[in-house]
């Protein structure tokens, strides 16, 4: 049975062939799938299918998608991952065209999944001391679905539950920078700003606000952003349900919203490919005192160093990596991910590059996490300007450190031959 399936890589056919330029697509079993109530799904899986810009959604039968897979695994998309409740199968398209497949059995504790979407509960995790206690019913969580209304979580979202915390927990972690950046207790006059774009379905936007009002009793106003219209219709009706006056919901797209507030906090979580570029650059340009940044689907660069011929001489060193596709595609992202934290170094921000989630759940699982360096203004010609809040032996010690960075920055694009995104926008 296919638990999920997920698409990326498009081939040039791909929009001759959907109708639209996809860039990535993913399929995945409804949790009440295997239910026999009143709420089963009509059909069990969803799709969601991304441009650039848009994201829509289906409902498909179980025949529609393994249809959909023989038909586009590795011919309208060279990269697919199909999970079963036994095995991770991998699609690719090899030089010559040729459709190639890899399938790994995995863990005994995945085979454990039945169909009410139950599974078998690691036992160290009952005992871990999250931020959200379990035991304690939580409005949101029960909303959403990941407890009951007695305060149990239910078992086929623990994973759910504890990426919830674990974000929280990073979240924690910059508050007291933040406080310091700002100077002064935020009030329920001016509360602490939070933009998350590319919010989805919000269970961590909803999970930040609460953290910050319940538990921090930190008066705190979200915004949260998103393409997808009937998503944004149910985040809102649900943060009015909630009485969460300070949390708001609207379509948008990252790169040109406009914000009423300048937000002290910018979060965004997968947005796909260049979406995180635009989201960057917002930070920036805002002179956000923080961010946090889960990238996704970084294509830009991958698609380069796909035609750059020169990196599969013998006599390159990245000729290794560029010989296998799913090398490639995995340095690629690696490589746009430093080239942003490089970036949010030389604007002034203290950044580190932390595990978000474990490698076995998503392999996109790095997180940005940038804060404002103390006495770092805008950043300009290359040197961040001082706003007097420290010494010149201060400054001067941040702008050696950009000035490495810099040069770190122009040795790795020239190596690769390769531009990306966020230098330009940043520019400009």
């Amino acid at each position: 049975m296919v638990i999920s399936v997920t698409f990326s890589k498009p081939a040039e056919n791909c929009e001759q062939v959907l109708g639209k330029d996809f860039i990535k697509v993913r399929i995945f079993r409804n949790a009440e799938a295997g239910l026999s109530s009143a709420k089963k799904a009509k059909l069990p899986y969803s799709a969601e299918f991304f441009t650039k810009t848009q994201a829509f959604q289906k409902s498909m039968s179980e025949e529609d998608v393994n249809a959909f897979i023989d038909e586009h695994a590795g011919k309208t998309f060279r990269n697919v991952v199909q999970k079963t409740d036994s095995q991770e199968i991998n699609f690719f398209c090899n030089r010559r065209g040729e459709v190639k497949k890899s399938v790994r059995n995995i863990s005994s504790g995945m085979k454990n999944i039945n169909l009410q979407g139950m599974e078998n509960r690691p036992s160290g995790n009952r005992t871990k001391n999250y931020i959200l206690k379990e035991g304690n019913p939580i409005p949101f969580l029960v909303h959403l679905g990941v407890m009951t209304k007695d305060g149990s979580v239910i078992a086929s979202k623990y994973a759910k539950f504890r990426q919830i915390n674990r974000f929280l927990e990073y979240v924690r972690d910059i508050l007291p920078d933040v406080k310091k950046l700002y100077g002064k207790d935020f009030s329920r006059e001016r509360p602490l700003r939070i933009a998350d774009f590319g919010c989805g379905k919000s269970y961590l936007t909803f999970a930040v606000y609460y953290y910050l009002w319940q538990i921090e009793n930190i008066p705190v106003q979200i915004t949260g952003l998103d393409l997808k219209e009937d998503v944004i219709a149910y985040c809102q009706k649900l943060s009015d349900e909630l009485n969460y006056d300070s949390l708001k919901f609207f379509v948008g797209n990252i790169a040109d919203f406009s914000y009423e507030n300048k937000p002290d906090i910018i979060i965004t979580l997968h947005a796909c490919d260049t979406a995180t570029d635009f989201a960057l650059n917002f930070a920036v340009k805002q002179n956000a005192l923080a961010i946090l940044s889960v990238p996704c689907c970084q294509h830009e660069i991958n698609l380069q160093l796909e035609k750059n011929k020169s990196l599969v001489e013998p006599s390159n060193p990245f000729a290794s990596l560029e010989h296998w596709g799913i090398f490639r595609e995995r340095f690629a992202a690696l490589a746009t991910d430093a080239i942003r934290a490089e970036l949010l170094e030389q604007a002034g921000y203290s950044v580190q590059v932390l595990e978000f989630i474990d490698m076995e759940h998503t392999p996109k699982n790095i997180l940005l996490r940038a804060v404002r360096k103390r006495n770092a203004g805008p950043a300009k010609d290359g040197c961040v300007q001082s706003d007097g809040l420290e010494d010149n032996a201060a400054e001067k010690q941040i702008n050696a450190s950009v000035q490495k960075s810099r040069k770190r920055l122009d040795s790795l694009l020239k190596t690769l031959g390769a531009s990306q995104s966020l230098c330009g926008l940043l520019e400009s």
